[in-house]
């Protein structure tokens, strides 16, 4: 049986990885090799375009955290939660996000499937 909120907690922690080494390793236990991610913003596959996207995203928006945004939801081999992005311990987030992770069979993510429901103008 699947933890959905330890995945996503592991997954959240992976985007919040500053560390370029520790990145990959936390990329590569958390995802299998032909796994892919796709926003509005990217569309990439296998370990290093998802680490290449993780460090993008910190790039643009240096010195924020990812948080998880409320209570994740799965069942089968699916889960979905919201996340939040912004400096630490603002009341209101930068950005709000909304991804489905795939869950392979091996317990790794699959693909994830990410929306964003909340952009800076």
């Amino acid at each position: 049986m699947t933890d959905y909120t330890a995945l996503a907690e592991r997954y959240v922690a992976a985007w919040n990885e500053r560390d370029p080494e520790a990145r990959t390793k936390a990329v590569a236990a958390l995802w299998t090799e032909d796994g892919g991610y796709i926003d509005p913003l990217a569309t990439v596959t296998g370990h290093e375009g998802i680490a290449a996207v993780i460090a993008g995203a910190q790039d643009m928006f240096p010195g924020f955290v990812f948080t998880l945004g409320g209570a994740v939801d799965g069942h089968h081999d699916t889960a979905r939660f919201t996340w939040h992005l912004g400096p630490e311990g603002a009341v209101e987030p930068v950005v709000i996000g909304f991804d489905v992770v795939a869950i392979a069979e091996d317990g790794r993510i699959g693909n994830v499937y990410g929306f964003l429901d909340k952009v800076p103008a």
